[in-house]
């Protein structure tokens, strides 16, 4: 466990939990409370809960084979998701594998005061407000129920039933002061999906509802005050069979019912990211195929800002919205560029972070974490702090990581950050580690010479020629007016003449002349090519090729992967043409 923490006076510290004691056996998940008091990780056996501050353990939950947990908004509660196991082989009852714990600080124990039955590893974690009074969760596919939190082993206190309309895919509940719950009902058998909101406690009826065909699955975001909504609603197959990946589509909802609509995209392709600005008062959509389009969008849905088409596919506001990270990761390169957002989208930094699977921003708006983490990828593995100017502030590296967060502190802690031009001192492994990758970049790019076959090694060396200064020394030794040297290719056998043409040299006999008996010849030779020529020609061709993408290289040019690899088949191209008995 290592602690990442920011002060005020802009100096980070990095630094291990001094009384945390990694534990011995294995974990399968860990998580910091969405307040920062709290810390917990799987044994298996228990749940074990520890200070955030000191890392000391205040106690463990008995609980076996938990596979993952989630805490309340406030770290009040913890509901985990077990292994599920069976009663008895011959009745066939499951026993309840998901259990809500309230967490007693003052007597150091995890008390249950719910558990159900849920087998599937989507769908089982209970929802609470804000305020951690309420709670929900799915009973069926057709039914949600609510309950009071700090009443154990109550019954509901109100329902929602859909069983009309279909089955329940994905729900969730917003935050803020007035709690409202999002649910997304798929069509099926020709009948229409569904978006629908409640607000609590009234959840006899939606009060913002939105219907349309073509939806498989529904992802939503929340903005921060809980009064809008955006749900990203997907299916598994383009019904215009435009895209072999499906098809995505974008709407906005308020919980009021004022509007709902579908967010008009101007490009073609999938939606990559969406996210909301903390101030709740627009959110960014990166869509489109690639290089993707990046728009931002009022909180009704209209249009403010484009962004220049870019490779990018993840989009993030910092805490305090002045700064927005756009990056292209995943299957791209790792650009990130960093924007200001009160000074009209100005980008005022940029970086490279390849291979990153995991972004976020630290809590007081000033530094960004990017990881490398299994199983996603199971080399490099490692943790880097970037400051927002984009410099390396710290490296660790890790065999093998599986999962990196911040520790959340509130925002009003740190003051707003108004520029880039302050900036923390790197530590000593950021240090280390941009030397490492400059050394291992400047011996990459050293040239690794011409090929020389075996008989020509440890000879002088002539000097060194491109293909085309080659070719032109060589057009400067033929003699003007004299019939060009053909090359002739040992083992080959002298190409026969066409019939046709023996037949006009019989009929006109020795009336021509012999200069131009020769340029006949030349002619008839010339015009039949063997197939040690015609390789030796397509060989000399990649060959050029080859020596123009070294000239790129080295005037900096940028080179894509294949043509890299391209220059690399240097040798063996050159191997081949020797074995023909091409010389140079």
């Amino acid at each position: 466990m290592l602690e990442f923490s920011a002060r005020p006076d802009n100096q980070p510290v990095f630094k291990p939990v001094e009384n945390f004691e990694a534990p011995t056996l294995e974990t399968r998940c860990s998580a910091y409370s969405p307040n920062g008091t709290l810390f917990a990780y799987t044994q298996p056996s228990c749940v074990t809960i520890c200070e955030a501050d000191t890392g000391r353990v205040l106690f463990t939950i008995p609980v076996g084979d938990v596979f993952d947990f989630q805490f309340s908004p406030k770290g009040t509660f913890l509901t985990t998701w077990s292994k599920p196991t069976k009663l008895d082989d011959e009745s066939g009852n499951w026993a309840n594998n998901v259990t809500i714990w309230k967490l007693d600080l003052a007597s150091s124990a995890g008390v249950s005061i719910q558990s159900y039955l849920n087998k599937s590893q989507s769908g089982w974690k209970a929802q609470f407000t804000s305020d951690e009074s309420i709670f929900c969760r799915m009973i069926n596919m057709h039914q949600i129920d609510f309950f009071k939190s700090h009443e154990p082993g109550q019954k509901a206190i109100y329902s929602i039933n859909v069983k009309d309309l279909g089955q329940i895919q994905s729900f969730k509940m917003s935050p803020g002061k007035n709690p409202s719950l999002a649910l997304f009902v798929p069509g099926s058998k020709g009948k229409q999906s569904y978006i629908q909101v409640y607000s609590l406690p009234n959840v006899k009826t939606p009060t913002s509802q939105k219907q349309f065909f073509n939806g498989e699955s529904c992802q939503f975001t929340w903005n921060d005050l809980g009064t809008s909504i955006l749900a990203l609603v997907s299916t598994d197959v383009d019904s215009s069979n435009k895209s072999y990946y499906g098809q995505t589509t974008l709407y906005l909802l308020g919980i009021s019912g004022a509007f709902d609509q579908r967010i008009a995209l101007d490009k073609e392709g999938p939606i990559h990211d969406i996210t909301w600005s903390p101030t709740s008062r627009e959110f960014a959509v990166i869509y489109g195929y690639m290089p993707s389009q990046t728009t931002f969008f009022d909180a009704r849905g209209n249009a403010i800002h484009s962004l220049p088409q870019n490779s990018s596919n993840t989009i993030l506001f910092s805490p305090h919205a002045k700064f927005i990270l756009v990056a292209g990761f995943g299957n791209l390169q790792g650009n990130v560029d960093i924007l200001d957002r009160q000074n009209k989208f100005a980008k005022v930094a940029s970086f490279k972070a390849s291979n990153t699977s995991v972004c976020k921003w630290s809590p007081d708006g000033r530094y960004i974490l990017t990881a490398t983490t299994s199983p996603r990828l199971r080399v490099d593995n490692c943790v880097k702090i970037w400051y927002a100017n984009g410099s390396l502030c710290y490296v660790k590296e890790f065999p093998e990581l599986y999962s990196v967060d911040w520790r959340f502190q509130p925002l009003s802690d740190f003051p707003p950050i108004k520029g880039l031009d302050e900036c923390c001192t790197p530590d000593i492994s950021a240090v280390e580690y941009l030397a490492k990758r400059a050394k291992i970049s400047s011996a990459a790019d050293k040239p690794a010479g011409a090929y020389r076959p075996p008989h020509a090694r440890n000879q002088p060396s002539e000097p060194v020629r491109t293909l085309a200064q080659r070719e032109a020394l060589q057009r400067k030794k033929q003699v003007p007016g004299a019939v060009p040297a053909k090359k002739a290719i040992p083992g080959a056998v002298e190409p026969a003449k066409p019939q046709k043409q023996q037949q006009q040299k019989k009929k006109k006999g020795e009336e021509k002349s012999q200069p131009q008996k020769q340029e006949a010849e030349a002619g008839v030779i010339g015009g039949v090519i063997s197939y040690e020529e015609k390789k030796i020609r397509n060989l000399l061709k990649k060959l050029r090729a080859i020596e123009q993408l070294k000239v790129k290289k080295e005037n900096g040019e940028f080179l894509e992967d294949t043509q890299v690899l391209k220059i690399q088949t240097e040798p063996q191209v050159r191997k081949e043409l020797a074995s023909l008995g091409w010389s140079e």
